[in-house]
């Protein structure tokens, strides 16, 4: 479990750099981001805790808080030179409410006539992985794959998608994805040290839990 928790923080701390270092994002924008990295750490604290009694209320709360993180957080990676679509806006404000299912679903209208929005694809991956309670779909998968097909050399898509694999406890699917985001990214990437750190962490994770091995 301390493992788990060490992993999590790890990889917030990475997104943090990605998005200051790599992606510039404005100074103004790093207090909310890392505000955004502790709702996110949050959310996973209480989804990890299977003791935890059922309460709707805590349930709705939990949702819109993974909603809010999500959406700031993928907005952190994108420069706002330009009003993002208008279904897009609708969409995150269904996802800050933990309606991901609805979100889903504008997105996807959205896409038929804007299919290479690299950004509609990443939100609709999450919205997806929120719409199956955590879970990394088949339907999210291909959606952040549109994503990275659209710019293959943006990190956005393959970091939320082992980021999500990680929160859904699949910790090898996780290490796998950031693996094959360093083996694609260029010799003087600045995010592949960091990158490196993380997947040797998860090594080590794996190689002293062996149950983890066949996940």
């Amino acid at each position: 479990m301390i493992g788990g928790w060490l992993a999590v923080a790890a990889l917030a701390l990475a997104a943090f750099a990605l998005a200051v270092l790599v992606l510039r994002l404005p100074r103004e924008g790093m207090t909310l981001f890392g505000a955004v990295l502790v709702f996110g750490l949050a959310g996973y604290a209480w989804q990890g805790s299977p003791g935890q009694p059922a309460a709707p209320k805590a349930e709705a709360r939990k949702a819109s808080q993974q909603g809010e993180a999500m959406v700031e957080g993928r907005a952190a990676l994108f420069d706002r030179t330009l009003p993002p679509p208008a279904y897009l806006l609708t969409s995150d404000a269904f996802a800050r409410q933990g309606q991901f299912a609805d979100a889903a679903g504008l997105l996807q209208q959205g896409l038929r006539d804007n299919p290479r929005d690299m950004e509609s694809w990443l939100a609709l991956g999450m919205a997806l992985v929120g719409h199956a309670d955590g879970f990394v779909t088949p339907a999210a998968v291909q959606a952040f794959g549109r994503a990275r097909a659209i710019d293959p050399e943006h990190p956005g898509a393959d970091y939320f998608l082992g980021f999500a694999y990680l929160q859904s406890g699949e910790i090898v699917a996780a290490r796998n994805v950031w693996q094959g985001l360093i083996e694609r990214s260029p010799p003087d990437a600045p995010w592949r040290e960091g990158l490196a750190a993380e997947v040797a962490r998860m090594d080590d994770m794996i190689a002293r839990a062996p149950m983890l091995q066949g996940r």
